[in-house]
């Protein structure tokens, strides 16, 4: 019973949570800037590998055995290496991505177009198919896990022979290692420029908030980036201990083998949370769908609740800032501080309150 609790709530979670990504994507999808169309593609990956698997590993916890026998191994086998790599495949463009963004002029931050970006989406799709049919085509296979709950790569078979080791080396090298060393050293870049940048401008004394906006970007970076790397890394090891150790005392139990695996498909929960926390669009655009759910009064007490949590304005190109941006909008600042103080088009103060508390 635990471990079905453990799989059911994940699996709500990531397709509640998703689900809403997508839909509050696809209302500002004019709006949306090309590198944001990753983080949708990152959401379908989720909600993709949420949709296809859970459901049989909630089957299997109620039947306490796996359900369906071989062919349903193969596919929830297949759907998982899919997803599973087109996931990371995409949080290592989006670094890339991102790294290049971070140096961009306001005028040239818009450099990767929708139709470029597009094309990377469908390499990675492409790439992650390519990786999940080899096993059907002979090249490695896929198997149960010790479990009972899931199927993977048959991580036990790799001392067998050469076929199957040769595959889990270059799948283990150029589905996990490499990517997560372009995650890692991306947004090690972008954290060094934006350190660099905020120097410049807060020895300038022209930003007063600099310290929020650098943690607050640098943070939301990090957790985009380390979150991935931390669910996964827990089942990597096991895997790779599964290797080598297949047989005998230092085999791993069932058990132990559960909880990584757990933990690792738990990750496609988590990415809605952090884009709430960090990106006033997505709250709004939330809320808004929240006020049209009346049947939920919950929905919108808590949207109300957050409505003024943070007066932050989202950052161009996909919520990080660039060092160019940041000195226009100081540029900006100052041309702005020359204008008269009252403003005859300003909305008064409590006529501000009253729309804000009726949009609640």
């Amino acid at each position: 019973m635990i471990s079905l609790c453990i799989v059911f709530y994940p699996a709500v979670l990531s397709i509640l949570g998703n689900a809403a990504v997508l839909i509050t994507a696809a209302k500002r999808k004019r709006l949306l800037k090309a590198p944001e169309l990753l983080n949708v593609n990152l959401a379908v990956t989720d909600i993709g590998m949420a949709l296809s698997m859970y459901p049989f590993s909630i089957s299997s916890a109620f039947n306490h055995a796996w359900i369906g026998g071989d062919p349903t191994c193969l596919y929830y086998g297949l759907m998982g290496m899919i997803f599973s790599v087109a996931s990371i495949m995409t949080l290592a463009v989006m670094g890339l991505v991102r790294y290049l963004v971070a140096g961009a002029t306001p005028k040239s931050g818009n450099k990767f177009q929708r139709s470029t970006i597009g094309m990377y989406i469908a390499l990675i799709w492409l790439y992650a198919l390519m990786w999940a049919v080899c096993p059907l085509l002979g090249w490695g296979g896929y198997g149960p896990e010790p479990y009972g709950m899931a199927c993977s790569v048959d991580w036990a078979s790799y001392q067998n022979s050469l076929n199957d080791s040769t595959f889990i080396m270059a799948l283990t090298v150029l589905c996990t290692i490499l990517p997560c060393l372009v995650i890692v050293l991306s947004y090690s870049g972008i954290a060094w420029k934006l350190h660099k940048a905020y120097q410049t401008i807060q020895n300038s004394n022209h930003l007063p908030n600099y310290g929020n906006v650098e943690r607050k970007v640098i943070l939301m970076a990090v957790l985009i980036s380390s979150g991935f790397l931390v669910a996964w890394t827990p089942y990597v090891a096991i895997s790779l201990w599964t290797m080598f150790h297949t047989a005998g005392k230092d085999s791993v139990t069932p058990l132990v083998s559960l909880l990584p695996c757990l933990f690792a498909k738990g990750s496609t929960a988590y990415n809605p949370l952090i884009y709430y926390v960090f990106r006033k669009s997505f709250r709004r655009e939330l809320r808004n769908l929240c006020v049209l759910c009346c049947c939920c009064p919950c929905c919108r007490v808590c949207c109300c609740l957050q409505t003024d949590l943070t007066s932050d304005k989202d950052e161009g190109d996909g919520g990080y800032d660039t060092a160019s941006n940041l000195r226009w909008r100081n540029s900006s600042r100052d041309n702005r501080s020359a204008a008269p103080l009252v403003s005859h088009s300003a909305a008064p103060p409590g006529l501000l309150n009253q729309e804000q508390m009726s949009s609640c």
